[in-house]
């Protein structure tokens, strides 16, 4: 009976300590974001790409980036943030606009959505290929501030996250993402835990 009452009081706080631990060893990840370069006659995908987004009056923003942040157990905000990268914007007629540096500074939120990644030689390395989005708050070179939401959609991710990036500037919001086109390179971005 002695065992019995000691086995279930193994069981019992084995249960307690996996519903309180946020992972298997409690502490909090590190994830990876990147816009990717893909070389598709390698079948490589590498940190460098670039991904575009248009504004409601068809002006367009290029970008280039990657970064890493500290996986909140709640999935909000987060200070714990490094990165950035390059832009440029673009009239309608695709006159240069501006151009400079982003920093990222701040996490608004996080949501890993998992998925199979594509088959291609990942040479980022440094964790497990994951979908999810990710809302990051940037500053511009120019002054400005923005949101830059990196957003990757793998086989078997929810069709509710697409594939590419989208960013506030000033008061501009380049919302309509340029979706990737198979066997051409941008508008690609993966994340690693």
């Amino acid at each position: 009976m002695a065992v019995g009452k000691l086995l279930m009081s193994v069981a019992v706080g084995a249960l307690l300590l996996l519903s309180v631990a946020p992972g298997a060893s409690g502490q909090a990840e590190r994830v990876r974001w990147d816009i990717v370069h893909t070389d598709f006659a390698a079948n490589t995908q590498s940190a460098g790409g670039m991904a575009f987004a248009h504004a409601n009056n068809g002006s367009l923003i290029e970008l280039t980036g990657s970064g890493t942040f500290v996986e909140p157990a709640s999935g909000g905000p987060s200070s714990a943030v490094t990165g950035g990268g390059n832009w440029d914007t673009f009239d309608v007629l695709g006159t240069p606009t501006g151009s400079g540096t982003y920093q990222v500074i701040g996490l608004v939120r996080w949501q890993a959505a998992g998925g199979t990644p594509p088959s291609t030689i990942d040479l980022i390395g440094g964790g497990v290929r994951i979908g999810g989005l990710a809302v990051l708050r940037i500053a511009y070179s120019d002054g400005d501030e923005g949101i830059l939401v990196v957003s990757c959609h793998l086989g078997g991710t929810p069709n509710t996250i697409f594939e590419g990036v989208t960013a506030s500037k000033g008061l501009a919001d380049y919302w309509n993402r340029v979706a990737p086109v198979p066997g051409v390179d941008g508008n690609r971005t993966i994340f690693h835990r």
